[in-house]
């Protein structure tokens, strides 16, 4: 299940890619399937153990084209292992909810990435997480919970101050947004629930089989809905002057 519009993110085969926070992998699967050099990055030591065994999994299976490289690291958001203008695409979905230092870790998104790259952030929704809030304490109050809630303009100003460049935006996932819902009015970790248990089954089969219904449904529905808000941006190229004023001061050092 991809947060990401691909067909709104071009990724070219070749491209070096960072998920930042990569989870499960999900994005990072995707992208080396197209051809990228991956590298998935997580401070889940266990998370990132089976993100490396589904990357050998798929280069044994034959997923990947040739020239596709994949990596699977533990690593620190707010100190990126990296050189400066490392790669040309960045994607941290569903991790700066998390991050008291939301600001510290777009710079160092920036840093890494290089002029001219592209960066695709993906954060929950504003009204739907907010019901989520109001439905649950145990949904965010608890250890690498969510800390807060991004309303679209507050998270596109940090991008902009950040020295990035917004191109898109798009809601994703609203039949989702229902199933959060009933998990936190039954408990959160109330897995037995049967409206939670009948939700769900209806995910699954939606994620397995991808009807169109659903898929019509969930796109009229993403507007309204979507449990994910999901922004696009690039990182402009220096003018030449201050290339060269900043090629000047790093020769003067």
């Amino acid at each position: 299940m991809l947060t990401v519009d691909f067909s709104r993110f071009p990724l070219a085969p070749g491209d070096r890619v960072l998920d930042l926070g990569c989870g499960a992998g999900r994005h990072a699967f995707e992208c080396y399937r197209r051809g990228a050099q991956v590298v998935a990055l997580d401070q889940n030591a266990e998370e990132i153990r089976e993100v490396a065994k589904w990357f050998a999994a798929m280069k044994e299976a034959g997923e990947a084209p040739e020239g596709a490289t994949a990596t699977a690291m533990e690593g620190d958001a707010l100190a990126l292992p990296f050189p400066d203008e490392s790669f040309d695409v960045v994607i941290i979905s569903e991790v700066m909810e998390h991050i008291p230092d939301d600001k510290g870790v777009l710079a160092e998104m920036v840093r890494v990435l290089k002029p001219g790259g592209r960066i695709a952030i993906t954060v929950p929704r504003y009204g739907p997480e907010k019901v989520c809030w109001a439905l649950s304490d145990a949904y965010h109050e608890v250890e690498g919970g969510h800390i807060r809630i991004y309303k679209a303009d507050e998270l596109l100003a940090k991008i902009r101050e950040a020295g990035l460049k917004p191109y898109g935006t798009h809601h994703a996932h609203a039949l989702h947004s229902p199933y959060w819902w009933l998990k936190c009015a039954f408990g959160v970790d109330n897995d037995k629930a049967l409206p939670v248990q009948a939700y769900h089954k209806l995910l699954v089969w939606d994620i397995m089989k991808k009807p169109l219904a659903t898929r019509v449904a969930e796109q009229a529905l993403n507007p309204l809905i979507g449990k994910s808000f999901v922004a696009y941006a690039t990182k402009p190229h220096l003018p030449r002057l201050a290339e060269e004023s900043t090629t000047a001061e790093a020769a003067a050092k």
